[in-house]
């Protein structure tokens, strides 16, 4: 391997294959060399300016780390985090199924294409505290989540007991948050519980 393809390889490894236009530029590869590799096969493009290995096999968590490559700004850093309906999915909590992938953005978010129709924008601010940084992706964790879609009221209280359920269960969320969250009286109330 030459030293570009190793730091290429080195990037997307850490995100299951996939990097971006700006990101082989930055390894070595010139814009004539990105058409030569997809002509080749060894990179597939996904998207406008989003590529994967081929030699990484396409996985169902991909999708993930595409869109989130997709949220780049200027500097090259995802802006989006996986949160609402489609936070819950990647937990497996409750049985949300959203047809679409839900993403928080920064309030400042900007493209200058449309957002892919695969894709529901909400903009707000996240605290590093809320979001967890997977291979390639972030999300938000399932406390906020759930204290997010159950205040805005546009998910079925039960999904959202079952996702809190599930979460205390398996340990995704401890007592000591639920208890330390603003939301704790409500959120303990979807529980039944007294507060």
């Amino acid at each position: 391997m030459t030293e570009n393809e190793q730091q290429l390889y080195k990037t997307a490894e850490a995100q299951q294959g996939y990097f971006t236009y700006r990101q082989a530029i930055k390894c070595g590869y010139s814009s004539p060399a990105h058409v030569y590799h997809v002509g080749t096969g060894a990179w597939i493009r996904e998207h406008r300016g989003i590529y994967r290995l081929a030699r990484f096999p396409a996985a169902p968590e991909g999708q993930y780390v595409l869109w989130s490559l997709w949220s780049c700004n200027l500097a090259g850093e995802p802006q989006g985090t996986y949160s609402h309906q489609t936070a819950l999915s990647i937990r497996e909590l409750s049985d949300v199924m959203p047809a679409k992938l839900h993403m928080t953005v920064p309030a400042g978010f900007r493209r200058n294409a449309p957002i892919p129709i695969a894709l529901v924008l909400h903009k707000g601010n996240l605290s590093p505290a809320d979001i967890e940084h997977r291979q390639g992706y972030a999300v938000v964790k399932p406390l906020r989540v759930i204290a997010d879609l159950l205040r805005e009221g546009k998910e079925s209280p039960d999904r959202l007991r079952q996702a809190l359920s599930q979460g205390l269960g398996r340990g995704l969320i401890t007592r000591t948050e639920l208890a330390r969250h603003p939301d704790r009286v409500a959120l303990e109330k979807l529980l039944g519980e007294k507060s």
